[in-house]
């Protein structure tokens, strides 16, 4: 019985180191459960899927900070001044977390800067793709391009840590002016109408293009007032050149960077019912001519 009676009292009376690891757990159960109400409320209040995403990760972003300073207190509690709380504790982890801190860095800077947000394109190092979750240590990617023509998705997601924006190449494809210029090369033969074939892109090009041309030259006014560009030609041309094989008119236009694919289909669909109607205007493709002298014997090698 006395046996029961000394467990029972050394149960019940905790030292100072269990009531801050209680105390530590407690709250830490406490905030998972309000982040969970909230986001569930969230989901429930919002459709739109990428309002719904920010909000979903501000209340995170909040939700840890609290915590973590909550559970410092508990610990530091005779250190009054959060921002020395603070300042401890980043100075005893910068030694061993180079790497994760400085991808927290990077997270604070892609918040701040902002060069790329969830649902932008863009291509950083060798990767590229939609950028689909942005996080503490990493961001993540809906990859396009590699194997799959016209920059469309190939299924896969690549995680890339976020100090990544501090050492490679970033393109944004859609940050500022959101348009791109598109080529599309046509080859036609020597013996072709050239010039009827030329009017025949420029049509189908402005047919397919007019509308993103106004667009983008509307875009392009708010654009100037932030960066130093000097205005282009929005309306799609046709420009000559002589390749090997006959002469090539290449279109350029712009598009929407989600759209590339679609518009090349479109005008190169134009484009064969358009020559196929022309008796005049053929394909030119790599070919091989032979030309022989006339009354002349045959060369005996």
């Amino acid at each position: 019985m006395e046996n029961n009676l000394q467990w029972l009292y050394k149960f019940f009376t905790y030292s100072s180191i269990q009531v801050k690891f209680i105390s530590s757990f407690l709250a830490l159960i406490i905030f998972v459960i309000i982040r969970r109400i909230i986001v569930s409320i969230i989901f429930k209040n919002i459709n739109d899927s990428l309002l719904r995403y920010r909000w979903q990760k501000t209340t995170t972003y909040i939700v840890f900070i609290l915590a973590t300073i909550t559970i410092g207190r508990v610990w530091f509690k005779g250190i009054e001044s959060i921002a020395t709380y603070l300042g401890l504790l980043s100075a005893g982890i910068a030694i061993a977390l180079r790497d994760p801190i400085t991808n927290i860095t990077a997270w604070m800077f892609i918040l701040w800067r902002s060069p790329f947000t969830v649902g932008d394109r863009i291509e950083i190092g060798e990767n590229a793709g939609d950028v689909i979750d942005i996080n503490f240590f990493k961001f993540s990617i809906m990859e396009i391009g590699k194997w799959i023509d016209g920059e469309s998705n190939t299924g896969r997601v690549i995680h890339i840590p976020n100090g990544k924006v501090f050492t490679d190449n970033l393109a944004n494809y859609g940050k500022g002016f959101k348009y791109i210029w598109n080529e599309l090369p046509v080859l036609v033969t020597f013996e072709s109408d050239w010039k009827k074939a030329k009017k025949i892109l420029k049509d189908l090009s402005m047919k397919h293009t007019t509308h993103v041309s106004k667009a983008a030259a509307k875009k392009f006014q708010e654009v100037s007032k932030l960066f130093m560009m000097h205005q282009p030609n929005f309306d799609p041309e046709v420009y000559t050149s002589v390749e090997d094989s006959g002469i090539k008119l290449t279109i350029r236009y712009l598009c929407n960077p989600r759209k590339r694919r679609a518009s090349s289909q479109a005008i190169w669909e134009g484009i064969l019912d358009a020559f196929e109607k022309e008796k005049k205007i053929e394909f030119a493709y790599p070919t091989i001519r032979y030309y022989e002298e006339p009354n002349q014997p045959p060369k005996v090698s």
